[in-house]
């Protein structure tokens, strides 16, 4: 059932698309952390997701659920070729999670919970950076993960930091949004830079990309298709810029809409993933394995279907109320964790 396993193919990309832009800016808050060093700072960027930081994190759960249950054989593929990198980003996350518990309280031991949680935001997204990278790039057939590093190559160590800087611009897009006085004015400022790193950023892996892999280079610009595709860089760049100018709005003191610049960032990312998709369709592992030929058989997505039917409308019912309870800024009165 072709048709079947292109909605799953659908559900895996929204699950993952939901689980970059939701824990996206989570991370990127503990990339952000050194910048953000006076007094009550710190608490002030805990406590603006110690309320979402597990929920969005379940989209990473449900995420490797449907690949594990719809794509049995890229799941088998993909968690032995890059077991190193993907272990090394779960105990990233361990260790971050841990200091949402224990950092509210500690008193002495406070510098080092601060550390954890930093460190862990940076390296799990890092090398989220450079499995999207090592994937796009391709991999090998029948390399033992354990023993080698092909997964470590330039390109995946550019998509490694490219992926730091768009978390980054996501948080402080969501700090811009959430916050008041001076924490909102140096979030400003760091997102101005941060949206410059990251369109250059995508320009340079974009490039490479078409440079380096032929399929890529000949699905963007075979025949008509980069008249078709054009719209994806157009948009992409227009969105950028008013992204840049809700951003500078601060500095000139006529803020209006303090929660348009997190959605054109989101926009940004969406726009980033729509066109690696135009790129890699329909592969799941680029040259290897395509979504059809890594479906489970038909029976299996039959079982699957009424529970993906079920809990995804039920994730996204949560998730949304989630956010509704908690809208509004954060206050440095409110209670830490």
């Amino acid at each position: 059932m072709m048709d079947l396993a292109f909605f799953y193919f659908l559900v895996l990309g929204f699950a993952i698309f939901m689980y970059v832009l939701l824990d996206g800016f989570d991370l990127g808050i503990g990339i952000l952390y050194p910048w953000f060093n006076q007094e009550g700072e710190r608490d002030h960027l805990m406590r603006s997701i110690s309320h979402v930081w597990d929920g969005n994190e379940t989209w990473l759960v449900f995420g490797g659920v449907v690949l594990f249950a719809a794509f049995p054989a890229a799941y088998a593929d993909i968690a032995s070729i890059f077991y190193l990198p993907i272990m090394l980003m779960l105990f990233a996350l361990i260790f971050r999670g841990v200091t949402f518990e224990y950092r509210f309280k500690s008193d002495t031991s406070r510098p080092y919970w601060d550390f954890a949680f930093s460190a862990g935001s940076a390296i799990a997204a890092f090398c989220q950076g450079m499995l999207l990278g090592s994937i796009v790039q391709g991999v090998p057939v029948g390399v033992d993960s354990l023993s080698s590093l092909h997964w470590l190559t330039p390109f995946s160590i550019l998509t490694g930091f490219a992926v730091m800087a768009g978390y980054a611009l996501l948080a402080a897009c969501y700090l811009f949004m959430k916050s008041r006085g001076r924490i909102q004015e140096h979030a400003a400022t760091l997102g101005k830079q941060l949206l410059i790193i990251t369109i250059l950023a995508m320009v340079i892996v974009s490039l490479w990309t078409v440079a380096s892999q032929v399929g890529i280079r000949q699905r963007w610009f075979s025949g008509l298709n980069f008249l078709w595709l054009s719209p994806l860089p157009i948009i992409t760049l227009v969105v950028a810029v008013l992204a840049w100018k809700d951003l500078n709005s601060h500095a000139t003191g006529t803020v209006h809409h303090e929660g348009r610049p997190f959605w054109y960032a989101a926009t940004l990312f969406l726009l980033g993933f729509a066109g690696l998709v135009v790129g890699l369709f329909p592969y799941l592992i680029p040259r290897q394995l395509t979504f059809m030929e890594a479906a489970s058989p038909d029976s299996s997505l039959l079982f699957l279907l009424p529970g993906i039917c079920i809990f995804v409308p039920l994730i996204c019912a949560y998730t949304l109320w989630g956010y509704r309870v908690f809208a509004g800024k954060v206050e440095d009165y409110q209670e830490g964790y």
